[in-house]
């Protein structure tokens, strides 16, 4: 379900089973409000439905997303690629792992902590962008630290 006023999506049920409740960005809104007007849905209809308005199955979802791919030369065609995709992003963005848990929908830090070690070293290119002590030295004027005698 989706909540344009409060800009959160309801999963109804995750692969674990759960229901899962998912902060919506103002830009994901815009687009899934405009997806809705160009194929005459409402906020309650599956979002990604058959040509004849019912639920896309799981199988029927992955053909779609494999077909869309392949005519755009994309190897990988797994529906995860989108989420390993954000989760890398929300990672090198400098997000929290802790939130990225709970966007997931992880019940623990255990997969999360593989999307770290995976982009380790992507992590090493912005280290610099992200740490305090250079933070600090560009903060003042790259005025160094003096030690005390």
């Amino acid at each position: 379900m989706l909540d344009f006023n409060n800009q959160l999506i309801l999963l109804g049920k995750t692969k674990n089973g759960r229901q899962q409740l998912i902060p919506m960005s103002n830009q994901l809104s815009a687009i899934l409000q405009e997806y809705l007007l160009y194929r005459l849905g409402e906020p309650d209809d599956y979002l990604f439905c058959s040509v004849h308005g019912t639920q896309l199955t799981r199988d029927g979802a992955a053909t779609v997303l494999s077909r869309y791919h392949k005519r755009r030369e994309v190897e990988k065609t797994s529906a995860h690629v989108y989420r390993h995709t954000f989760a890398k992003y929300w990672i090198l963005n400098g997000g929290d792992p802790f939130t990225l848990k709970d966007i997931l929908g992880h019940s623990t830090m255990e997969m999360v902590n593989q999307y770290v070690n995976i982009y380790g070293k992507d992590l090493e290119k912005v280290f610099n962008a992200y740490n305090p002590l250079d933070n600090f030295l560009r903060e003042t004027k790259g005025e160094h630290i003096k030690m005390r005698r």
